[in-house]
């Protein structure tokens, strides 16, 4: 994606902010990074750069001499550093007279994500006299916000998942049902298979996760690791990939089944619960998209968790209802938290993400994950929402 500074600068002076500091040294600032478009390619970025795009005016970059080409393919003017002297000048002519700028800094790293830059560079900025905003919402607006062929390319990836996910079911029951002995494991590599035939990528393999093991939110199972499929137990999947095309953006969807012809009552029940918690959560998102109102991923959270506290599952809560989707399966959009982190971000039109409140126990696990793409005045589900738990046998 190409930087659209123009763009950038309408968005600093609504936001009464003097401009937007980027800065990276060896990968530090994966945001800085894409935004300036150092990812992949044949840069090194061995030495600190920074990219200053003010409210008004060219952009200005400070760049080290032996990497001084780096940004060569942006717009504005360069000093080149070499002496650790020449870099404290250098910060010092490159801010100028702004006092004001947005930074990939969260106060209290409240949104880990966001948070990027180190303590000494914003204590170096800071006494310059500027003050240092979080860039959250204008790293949304132009980092995380998808272009129609990403959705596209979302929708596509979101389709091949729930295909291999009803294979993989389909797979279990008949291994059950044969008496053929089969592990988690054995069902993961037989996804990865399938990934592959579907032309998907992803950063890892496929959770499948039975029984206490579904318990664990980050259970993967591995040749190591690993439990035989039996009966009457919860079978958990979670399925994550992208297209092959550079710039591809993330489907992510869980389903539960259950190991048995019949599925109990108190896996049923917690299920129940979640897909309560879900669809209300759902509701919100659609109801202030449809207004145009401002949403906060913080809101998404609560209300989704204040149904599964109201149903008594409080203490079965690990984890956030949801998070951004882009090129990583962990975008760097707004998160639905209110539980990790309090993600006081909006909402931004054309943004994806999870939905995907779970419940945790000793001996078994749920979670319903969806996926849902918000546009200027909707909020789209890209796939089948699981209404009951798949009794497999």
């Amino acid at each position: 994606m190409a930087l659209d500074v123009r763009a950038i600068q309408t968005a600093l002076a609504a936001d009464r902010l003097d401009g937007w500091l980027l800065y990276d040294f060896h990968g530090s600032n994966p945001i800085a990074q894409q935004l300036a478009g150092l990812n992949g390619g044949p840069h090194m970025t061995t030495r600190r750069w920074y990219y200053l795009i003010p409210s008004s005016g060219e952009p200005r970059a400070l760049v080290h001499a032996i990497e001084q080409h780096n940004l060569d393919h942006l717009p504005g003017t360069r000093i080149t550093y070499a002496g650790r002297q020449q870099l404290d000048d250098g910060l010092t002519a490159l801010l100028g007279q702004a006092r004001r700028v947005a930074m990939e800094y969260s106060p209290d790293c409240a949104i880990p994500y966001v948070s990027r830059v180190d303590a000494g560079t914003v204590e170096a900025v800071r006494k310059r006299g500027v003050e240092i905003v979080s860039s959250g919402d204008l790293v949304q607006q132009f980092e995380a916000t998808w272009s129609a062929a990403q959705l596209a390319q979302h929708q596509e990836a979101s389709v091949a998942l729930y295909r291999i996910k009803d294979k993989a079911f389909e797979a279990a029951s008949k291994a059950l049902k044969s008496g053929r002995r089969q592990t988690e494991y054995d069902l993961q590599q037989l996804m990865v298979e399938w990934f592959r035939d579907e032309g998907l990528v992803s950063d890892a393999p496929p959770v499948v996760a039975l029984g206490g093991n579904a318990g664990n939110p980050h259970y993967l199972p591995s040749v190591e690791l690993n439990r035989v499929i039996v009966t009457d137990e919860v079978l958990l999947l979670d399925l994550w990939g992208k297209k092959t095309q550079p710039g591809a953006v993330y489907a992510d969807i869980t389903w539960v089944g259950a190991t048995s012809r019949q599925v109990p009552a108190e896996p049923a029940a917690a299920f129940q619960a979640i897909v309560n918690a879900r669809d209300a959560a759902v509701k919100l998102v659609q109801d202030r998209a449809g207004s145009g109102e401002d949403l906060r991923g913080w809101e998404v959270d609560r209300t989704a968790r204040q149904v599964l506290e109201g149903s008594g599952y409080g203490k079965h809560v690990l984890h956030r209802t949801g998070h951004s989707l882009g090129e990583n399966v962990h975008g760097n959009g707004t998160h639905m938290d209110d539980y990790e982190t309090h993600d006081e971000r909006r909402i931004v039109p054309r943004t994806g993400f999870t939905i995907e409140p779970g419940l945790y126990f000793d001996h078994f696990g749920v979670r319903t994950e969806i996926n849902v793409y918000r546009s200027e005045r909707e909020a789209v589900v890209t796939g089948e929402r699981q209404s009951a738990i798949v009794a497999l046998l």
